[in-house]
């Protein structure tokens, strides 16, 4: 159903991964994007599109990738993370995302950690190894990373906002 994973190249076209309304369905997309833009403050409808969109590509790729990413500190920002926690709470609909929409076909735990006592674990080399795994699985599933998802993964960020790269350059780098 999914074509295998090839190294990321910027020369090789995505997989064809689901999009977010079709992993979650249509009612729990809108469910979901619903909750988040009524809470007080909360962005528009459009930006939590984005993030739920972020969260879906998170948890397919841990799916997708559970030897290369399992156990791994989460990158991406509190906002995917707290609607990870709410589709959690969903737990019917969770499951049926976790064990018969994602490749993977298995539940996905979800464990708390402080970035902290994370990196304080493995070492911050480790860490940034780690962080930078992302990447390459990320643009064989989905393309390069856009303006849309760059608030959202915390590595990319950094790299686009501190370190000058561009989108392009963040994209062709390799695991």
């Amino acid at each position: 159903m999914h074509p295998t994973t090839t190294p990321a190249s910027p020369a090789l076209a995505p997989e064809a991964a689901p999009t977010a309304p079709e992993l979650l369905g249509e009612a729990l997309h809108d469910e979901v994007v619903r909750h988040f833009t009524a809470k007080p403050g909360a962005p528009d409808a459009g930006h939590v599109t984005y993030q739920v969109r972020e969260c879906l590509r998170y948890l397919y790729l841990i799916s997708r990738h559970p030897d290369r990413l399992g156990g791994l500190f989460l990158p991406v920002e509190q906002d995917i993370d707290e609607i990870w926690h709410y589709l959690i709470l969903q737990t019917r609909e969770y499951r049926e995302l976790c064990e018969q929409r994602l490749p993977g076909g298995h539940f996905i735990h979800h464990r708390s950690i402080a970035y902290d006592a994370y990196q304080s674990a493995p070492g911050r080399e480790r860490a940034a190894e780690e962080a930078l795994r992302w990447i390459p699985l990320y643009t064989a599933a989905f393309g390069p990373f856009d303006e849309h998802a760059l608030p959202h993964w915390t590595v990319v960020r950094f790299l686009h906002d501190e370190l000058g790269l561009s989108l392009a350059e963040i994209a062709a780098l390799e695991g």
